[in-house]
């Protein structure tokens, strides 16, 4: 659930909402919610001084009851 909203946040956001990725991996805390967007579009996911990912993350913690939940933005071309 937390995966769709997030996706459905950042699309909202984005100019292009079709390469928006949203993937969750269990870690042992909790979990990581690895959002990967458009090169073009990471700035606006990450807003003017971090604003805007810190509000994304702020709405996911408040609807993962209590859960640790991490949000990490990245861009597609980068690679792992």
């Amino acid at each position: 659930m937390l995966e769709e909203a997030l996706e459905h946040l950042v699309k909202g956001i984005v100019e292009h909402p079709d390469e928006v990725r949203v993937r969750a991996r269990k870690i042992r805390t909790g979990r990581v919610l690895e959002v990967r967007v458009h090169p073009e579009d990471l700035g606006k996911v990450i807003g003017r001084g971090g604003r805007t990912a810190k509000a994304l993350r702020t709405v996911v913690n408040a609807l993962s009851d209590g859960k640790y939940v991490r949000v990490d933005l990245v861009d597609l071309n980068e690679a792992r």
